[in-house]
């Protein structure tokens, strides 16, 4: 026997389609719930949900199982089945973590959970603690980010479905771990979702940049609150994910007394007690707003940290000026961004931003640098450029190990994405497959008509409904250990090494970082307690001061030497000096 449930607000009649049987069901209470039992159906069993005189079956908004895609039936799918290994596991503190994206269409040759499993060892040995899965939930088309999933209770079954992603996570934690998981709360896909079939779970009184709001404020907004807060539950109990990356928070429409981040945090507070593991929710936020990462307490929304997008945009014009003017990048350009980012956090915290044209963000005032998340690659800021290239192939190997150097020394959580390791020659291409021919065409090409601007030809643009698109973006794991390859990777575990062993370069407190740098010569000078950080992103070489009983414990090349009290640093030099 297996109960079936859906929540239907405004309409008058529901029933459950197993097979050619229709099981009328019954309103339960007065929240727009109904309700059956069905004497025969079980785990296995397709069905979907018939809504009034609609003759046509829709899949559960809230399936776990969707192996016939997100236009057919839902599968019930039997829980608790899973044989877990990992009832001792705990993961590490986010502040002492280094974070790695991964896309698990991409990540391997076969594109799948098991496919990914094969190269944990790699993460592990490279240093990672937590993974970070680009979405999962079940989408339409063969291949795509995940951003636009429509059935969001259910495993993408071609990376494995349900179980898949349960192998995954325990393998992860037999390695030692932790499984963050991107989940889209803003809007679904364009394709497949028939949510509102069953109820208002969107409202046309606010708008995002993919059409209607989702629903947190209206009427029957408590039910769609509980529906995502629900979805957020599920991964952390049901599949043992360690924490959340939430997308795009900026885009939640709420003017709610309790925001629906507050919300989530409190519900995944009171999952972490009961389960008796850490569980984390970290935000990606274009607000530069602190509040977003302040305990409830101090009267913020309680994520436990966000993504800090200033940093990586005053990073990457310094490191690369051909991108100065171009967007966004147009606020960013200079070492004294650089470095307000590295002790201030936000570059724009209240300042005028040119790009917005009106002032945006406020000051970071009393919180651990922890809170926010540093990174100088990841899908947006590789896969959102025209040919999806990475930052080795934008800047070099030189600087691009300067750029990750900093990332690795700053005070922020850093993050990699995937095979920045090791530089990987593979691009990560914006790819998106859609059935719909329609879909297919404007989004094929609103993409050129958005890189056009930028002065790339149309045919330079690869088309993101192309199979090859995706196929071009997957890593190339015979690589690894070939010249540039190898030395990359080496470069990235000796940087995270030497992040792990320092307590001055794992020290949070607000206030703890100094940066002095020469505007002209572009070299920068930064000092976390014991540890002094020296870049030279100039063209000419530099000599750079140590100090008394500090030592060069690492280099980028056999260029950057130490001289007495004196640094050699040659154009792209990177070191740092430890008297720990």
């Amino acid at each position: 026997m297996h109960e079936f449930r859906v929540w239907a607000p405004r309409v008058g009649r529901v029933a459950v389609k197993i097979g050619d049987a229709r099981h009328e069901m019954r309103a339960v209470g007065d929240r727009g719930w109904w309700s059956t039992q069905v004497e025969q159906a079980g785990p296995g069993i397709d069905y979907s949900f018939l809504v009034d005189d609609d003759p046509t079956p829709y899949p559960d908004p809230r399936a776990m199982w969707m192996p016939n895609g997100v236009h057919g039936a839902s599968r019930v799918y039997g829980t608790g089945e899973f044989a877990w290994t990992d009832e001792r596991w705990q993961a590490a503190p986010l502040a002492s973590a280094v974070m790695y994206e991964m896309h698990v269409g991409t990540f391997s040759p076969e594109g799948t959970f098991d496919g990914a499993i094969s190269r944990l060892g790699h993460l592990a040995e490279t240093g990672v603690t937590h993974v970070e899965l680009m979405p999962v939930a079940e989408f339409p088309g063969d291949f795509g980010w995940g951003y636009d999933g429509v059935a969001l209770f259910a495993v993408r079954e071609q990376y494995g479905g349900p179980d898949g992603l349960k192998r995954f996570v325990d393998a992860c934690h037999a390695h030692g771990l932790a499984v963050l998981l991107d989940v889209v709360y803003n809007h679904f896909g364009p394709v497949g979702n028939y949510s509102g079939k069953f109820g208002p779970y969107m409202t046309n009184r606010h708008c995002t940049p993919w059409g209607d709001a989702v629903n947190l404020e209206f009427e029957e907004s408590d039910e769609v609150r509980r529906f995502f807060c629900d979805n957020a539950l599920m991964w952390m109990r049901e599949f043992h994910i360690d924490g959340l990356r939430l997308d795009a928070v900026h885009e939640y429409v709420d003017r709610s007394a309790i925001n629906f981040m507050e919300q989530l945090s409190m519900e995944v507070e009171e999952l972490s007690t009961v389960l008796g593991r850490r569980l984390v929710l970290v935000a990606e936020s274009d607000l530069n707003d602190p509040r977003v990462v302040q305990p409830r307490e101090a009267g913020g929304y309680g994520m436990d940290a966000q993504w800090n997008d200033d940093f990586h945009h005053a990073l990457f014009t310094v490191l690369h000026a051909g991108d100065e003017g171009k967007g966004y990048y147009g606020d960013f350009g200079s070492m004294e961004q650089l470095a307000k980012a590295l002790t201030k956090v936000f570059v724009y915290d209240g300042m005028y931003s040119g790009y917005r044209r009106k002032s945006h963000g406020r000051p970071v005032e009393g919180l651990s640098t922890h809170r926010f998340v540093g990174f100088i690659q990841n899908h947006d800021q590789v896969g959102n450029r025209a040919t999806g290239d990475r930052l080795e192939h934008i800047v070099g190997l030189d600087r691009a190990k300067a750029g990750l150097g900093l990332v690795m020394t700053a005070p922020f959580v850093p993050l990699l994405f995937q095979g920045e390791e090791f530089a990987a020659s593979s691009p990560f291409q914006y790819f998106a497959h859609h059935d719909d021919p329609e879909m297919a065409r404007a989004v094929s090409e609103g993409r050129r008509r958005e890189f056009a601007a930028f002065g790339w030809r149309p045919e330079e643009i690869p088309d993101p409904e192309s199979r090859e698109t995706f196929e071009r973006s997957k890593l190339r794991w015979d690589e690894v250990k070939e010249g540039s390859r190898a030395e990359m990777l080496t470069w990235c575990r000796r940087l995270i090494a030497l992040r792990r062993s320092s307590p001055s370069l794992n020290d949070g407190e607000p206030g703890q970082t100094r940066v002095r740098f020469d505007e002209e010569k572009r070299w920068l000078v930064m000092d976390r307690g014991r540890v002094r950080v020296l870049c030279n992103l100039g063209e000419a070489q530099v000599e750079l001061a140590g100090e008394a009983g500090y030592r060069l414990v690492l280099g980028s090349s056999d260029q950057v030497r130490a001289e007495g009290k004196r640094v050699i640093l040659p154009p792209a030099g990177f070191a740092v000096l430890s008297a720990e």
